[in-house]
């Protein structure tokens, strides 16, 4: 059995996850807690935040994240992408950096307008 706190929302609840029955989830106040502790366990994923170079603007780097969580095992991937990447301005929040990143099906997206 393994234990989890729970991220999904600020409560953060004690999940209690029984991997040996079917990944059975208890001590969640929603049912939202039950499928994180299910993907925490058999898929686990992370939105990525970073920052890429930016030229011409007032500053040197831009934030950008990930539109949609990608594998725990692709994030050093990711970040190596996201190293190569610079941006000129002018670049608005929402603006796709890179389409597709790694092969995960997530944009990186910037996050301010700069």
């Amino acid at each position: 059995m393994k234990e989890l706190i729970c991220i999904v929302c600020p409560k953060g609840c004690h999940l209690h996850v029984d991997e040996e029955h079917g990944y059975a989830v208890t001590g969640n106040g929603c049912p939202r807690g039950t499928e994180y502790g299910r993907i925490e366990l058999t898929h686990p994923t992370r939105v990525v935040t970073s920052t890429v170079r930016c030229v011409g603007g007032r500053y040197p780097r831009c934030p950008v994240k990930t539109d949609r969580a990608v594998p725990k095992e692709k994030i050093f991937q990711v970040m190596r992408a996201l190293d190569g990447v610079e941006l000129t301005v002018p670049v608005r929040t929402g603006q796709v950096v890179l389409h597709d990143v790694c092969g995960t099906g997530a944009d990186v997206v910037a996050t301010r307008n700069l």
